[in-house]
């Protein structure tokens, strides 16, 4: 099986799969795939073909990384998002110098949009829909946020959508780039939108939080932001942190310092169009 290196943020992966999987790994990150695997690697990930007779009836694959196995095999028709999976367990596994946010981070110049938000919340769709509206794509699933210096760091990655997501981006965002429908995974049907020009070139420039805003789709959205309170903005950032715990006295102090300093809104939106305007219109406004 052919061997690569993918660097994407501040993660460099050496990759070893079939064919088809290098070939998408190439369609979503471009010359960020690289032919030569030498040097230090952050995560090493092998993609291999289950074998046996199961290999002729439901042909399957298995995620590796270094000595473990975390996952039962997915379908072979699945290996991309398999690997895209797996790649986010890495990361929350060991990537602790972060604190590891569950959120989509958008930016302009140097200004961060934080939004947090559980699955089904609608987060995805609105960050793939912003990032073809003049923001930049920091990162889809993980916030990584150094508080040492208040920055949060940028890894643009491929933004999974999941039903009916999926044709709601293709309708308000025709332009968007979407790999193939991947149907009936563990998580639904699932496509891929992949990160702008402009995201990918502007990855090493990291962000400051300046906007926090819990996003929700619900077919009664009013589109209008309401104030967040900052108690319940520290429970949501704490609880959606994949290694608060494990970040002891740093971890608090870290969502303490960004509540304090950092204006928060909740926005529950049924339409995509609608959900952009309020957040144009939100994060123009004059700062008082």
């Amino acid at each position: 099986m052919p061997r690569r290196s993918l660097t994407t943020g501040p993660f460099r992966i050496r990759v070893q799969g079939p064919a088809a999987l290098m070939q998408r790994l190439a369609f979503f990150y471009g010359d960020r795939l690289q032919g030569s695997e030498d040097g230090v690697h952050d995560f090493h990930i092998r993609m291999a073909r289950v074998p046996g007779l199961r290999r002729l009836l439901a042909p399957q694959i298995q995620f590796h990384t270094d000595i473990e196995t975390p996952f039962q095999p997915f379908p072979l028709d699945h290996a991309y998002p398999f690997f895209e999976w797996g790649l986010n367990w890495c990361i929350a596994m060991q990537a602790h110098e972060y604190l590891l946010w569950h959120m989509a981070v958008l930016a302009r110049g140097e200004d961060a949009l934080l939004l947090p938000g559980n699955p089904g919340s609608g987060k995805s769709t609105l960050a793939a829909a912003l990032m073809h509206r003049g923001w930049r794509l920091l990162s889809d699933e993980f916030g990584l946020y150094l508080p040492e210096n208040g920055c949060l760091c940028a890894l643009p990655r491929p933004i999974p959508l999941k039903n009916a997501a999926i044709p709601a981006l293709r309708k308000a965002v025709p332009e968007a780039v979407l790999g193939p429908l991947y149907p009936r995974t563990r998580k639904g049907d699932v496509a891929h939108v992949r990160p702008t020009a402009e995201s990918f070139a502007r990855a090493g420039e990291p962000a400051r939080p300046r906007w926090i805003l819990f996003p929700h789709y619900h077919p009664a959205g009013g589109h209008r932001p309401r104030p967040f309170p900052k108690g319940r903005c520290f429970l949501g950032l704490a609880g959606n942190a994949f290694n608060y715990g494990l970040q002891g006295a740093r971890g608090f102090e870290a969502v303490a310092s960004v509540v304090e300093r950092v204006p928060a809104w909740e926005l529950d939106y049924a339409d995509l169009d609608a959900a952009v305007a309020a957040v144009e219109d939100l994060t123009t406004r004059p700062t008082s």
